[in-house]
């Protein structure tokens, strides 16, 4: 949680709308941050819409949206999320930000946690924001953005980028995604899940964007590794290896790679790691199994493996991971409405 989130207090989403501002987009915040409850059906967010003046806006969809905040609402912030809006209507230009955007963006106060989804990731480029740090964006414009940005370290094939106190996102869905992962890193996996569960929605999805983009259709005799991926979710415990997962699919190495990572996003390595990963959070909150025996079961062989993946993945050793994240009874959710 940012350090402003005054104790008792929900964390503060601001939303930013700017002219022109995708209608689908503009909702993901609100939609995902207000279905996040403790186990008491407390909320754990606040969101706000707000404008660089606190005037109406033209969306994307033929409507304008009147709001009820200005710049002033960045003042207090935890987090501020800017929705996408048409590169050609907004101030995300590479010439620079208008002035109002810049004077509204320098209210925000240092170490505010900062969200941009598909194209608003030019809004934080031309601050200046994201100079030397990775992010992501739609990948249909990721060249255009390599063009204007060059010191940023733009990776297209992701779904989202959590550079800590900056995140991006791909396009659309991918915001929904990474607001998922917001209240997964600030509250843990049983409050994410309960959210996707209400949104009717994945609590997370495998792979990037790669998978989305645009290729030729494949023969349809050409192999997937769908079955594959299927097959090794089942064995997790196992020490499996590249080798054998290639076999099973009927494919060399190196056909097996790049199929895997044409149709998931990434290599087959890291995509065993991020499930093994979420194995082993979801045993950590949810029982009080020793840390070794965790470890075994989803896969990583040994403590020491688990702390090192875990660390270097989400910064925080097993024991520490398990300390912060409580495990919120599943029944307290058992008779929550859906909204």
């Amino acid at each position: 949680m940012s350090s402003f989130t005054a104790p008792g207090r929900p964390h503060r989403v601001a939303v930013l709308a700017l002219e022109g501002v995708y209608s689908f987009e503009l909702g993901i915040a609100p939609r995902v941050f207000g279905n996040a409850e403790d186990a008491a059906g407390r909320p754990l967010y606040e969101t706000v819409v707000c404008t660089v003046d606190g005037r109406p806006v033209r969306t994307d969809a033929g409507f304008s949206v009147a709001v009820e905040h200005g710049p002033e609402a960045l003042d207090d912030a935890d987090t501020v999320v800017i929705p996408p809006m048409p590169p050609r209507d907004g101030a995300s230009a590479a010439d620079g930000l208008s002035a109002p955007l810049a004077a509204a963006l320098a209210r925000v106060r240092p170490g505010t946690r900062l969200v941009s989804f598909c194209s608003a990731s030019f809004v934080l480029a031309a601050a200046g924001l994201l100079d030397g740090r990775p992010a992501t964006t739609h990948w249909q414009v990721a060249e255009e953005f390599r063009r204007a940005f060059p010191r940023v370290r733009l990776d297209e094939d992701v779904l989202f980028v959590d550079d800590g106190d900056i995140l991006t996102s791909a396009g659309v869905a991918a915001g929904v995604d990474l607001c998922l992962h917001l209240v997964r890193r600030d509250h843990g996996s049983a409050v994410a899940n309960h959210v996707a569960r209400r949104c009717v929605v994945p609590p997370w999805r495998d792979g990037g964007q790669a998978q989305y983009i645009e290729r030729p259709v494949p023969e349809p005799t050409v192999a997937t590794t769908a079955p594959t991926r299927a097959w090794a979710l089942e064995r997790l415990q196992e020490p499996l290896t590249l080798g054998e997962m290639a076999d099973h699919a009927r494919m060399s190495l190196r056909t097996f790679t790049r199929r895997f990572r044409d149709e998931v996003g990434t290599t087959p390595g890291r995509w065993l790691t991020a499930q093994r990963i979420e194995v082993a959070r979801h045993l950590l909150e949810s029982s009080d199994l020793p840390i070794d025996l965790v470890a075994h079961r989803a896969g990583f062989g040994t403590a020491n493996s688990l702390r090192q993946h875990m660390r270097s993945v989400l910064g925080v050793s097993p024991a520490a991971y398990r300390r912060t994240f409580t495990a919120v009874p599943q029944e307290a959710f058992a008779t929550s409405s859906v909204s």
